[in-house]
């Protein structure tokens, strides 16, 4: 194999090497929960946790690209000044490894962030803005409503029961990077909502019968979002935890808009008051 001359390197190639069998396991949500890492794939993704300040354990990549890219290349010498494992591999450990259908040339092994639910409280005592997710279940739709959170400057996610895995791989991708840059903690909702509420955060849902317009509710203040499953909406027990429910109007004839496009239209509204003000 071409290897790519980086500090701390080693080569692996056989798919039953006993790090290869650990890497697979974190594709798995059993995996992650018994060893407490996850993965993360793509020279980008790489490349915003080695900026973090959560670094990976290991960085893994491949060593049979007749040209690896520069791209590639700055990333590995960059992963080792900071003195993390560089891991040569054979393409095939690459595809056994990575969830894509086209593997990429670059993934690493990370720890589970280490943000507890009142990190989120005390991220959001000065005015916050923060997303509480009750029950999204698409991969896509939460890493989408993360990367939204983090673009509009929130302070952190709450993550509820019956929620997605953060670290599901589809839902680490679709942060692209994201869930790097704010807090995003998972705790039982109605245990938090309250004490936010207690310390003068607005508790705010949405909802089709809603009495407010998001264009008319005031969002200058701190404010917690709730954003409910795809298909139920907001439990009933969360719901009777909210102090106000918000609509987006529409004038066209769709009845409603996913959880990820509802929660971005609500975030740069927040955005868009809070910059006035």
């Amino acid at each position: 194999m071409n290897s790519i001359k980086v500090p701390y390197t080693m080569e692996i190639s056989s798919l039953q090497n006993p790090r290869v069998k650990q890497w697979t396991g974190l594709l798995d949500k059993k995996g992650r929960d018994k060893e407490g890492h996850f993965l993360i794939e793509g020279l980008h993704l790489v490349q915003e946790a080695l900026r973090s300040d959560i670094q990976p354990y290991t960085v893994v990549y491949s060593a049979e690209r007749e040209r690896p890219s520069e791209e590639l290349r700055a990333l590995l010498v960059l992963a080792a000044e900071q003195r993390i494992e560089c891991v040569g591999v054979s393409e095939s450990v690459l595809a056994k490894c990575t969830d894509t259908q086209t593997p990429q040339p670059v993934f690493a092994v990370m720890p589970k962030l280490p943000w507890k639910p009142e990190h989120v409280l005390k991220a959001s005592a000065s005015g916050g803005l923060v997303v509480v997710i009750d029950g999204v279940q698409d991969p896509g739709n939460l890493g989408t409503i993360i990367r939204s959170a983090d673009a509009v400057g929130a302070s952190g996610v709450l993550l509820g029961k019956g929620t997605v895995d953060l670290y599901n791989p589809k839902t680490v991708r679709s942060t692209m990077g994201s869930l790097f840059h704010l807090p995003i903690a998972q705790g039982v909702l109605t245990e938090w909502l309250p004490q936010a509420a207690d310390t003068g955060v607005g508790i705010v849902t949405t909802s089709l019968q809603g009495a407010v317009s998001c264009y008319d509710y005031d969002f200058r203040g701190p404010t917690w979002i709730v954003i409910g499953n795809e298909g139920q909406g907001v439990s009933e027990e969360v719901r009777a935890l909210t102090g106000q429910h918000v609509l987006i109007p529409m004038q066209g004839r769709a009845e409603s808009l996913n959880a990820a496009m509802a929660a971005t239209v609500i975030l740069f509204e927040a955005m868009r008051q809070r910059q006035s003000r």
